[in-house]
């Protein structure tokens, strides 16, 4: 999802709940800028990665970025 930077203010009665999330994820109010990536995976890998992000409680993204915080607690001490 592409998101145009305006510079008015919009109605926020007719976006999207994800454009919502969106807006407040990229907003300039955070601390630290969000960089958006992409990757490729065998759709296979993505479920089974999906079931266990489920069974903690975490959606798709929030179970990458938890993934690769711990992947980063653990090796960086190295």
């Amino acid at each position: 999802m592409a998101l145009k930077k305006t510079d008015g203010i919009e109605e926020l009665g007719n976006e999207s709940l994800s454009g919502k999330k969106a807006k407040a994820v990229f907003s300039a109010n955070v601390k630290e800028k969000k960089i958006l990536t992409t990757f490729s995976l065998e759709p296979s890998f993505k479920e089974e990665l999906e079931a266990v992000f489920d069974d903690l409680g975490l959606g798709w993204s929030a179970g990458v970025r938890f993934a690769l915080k711990e992947f980063y607690k653990k090796y960086s001490n190295n």
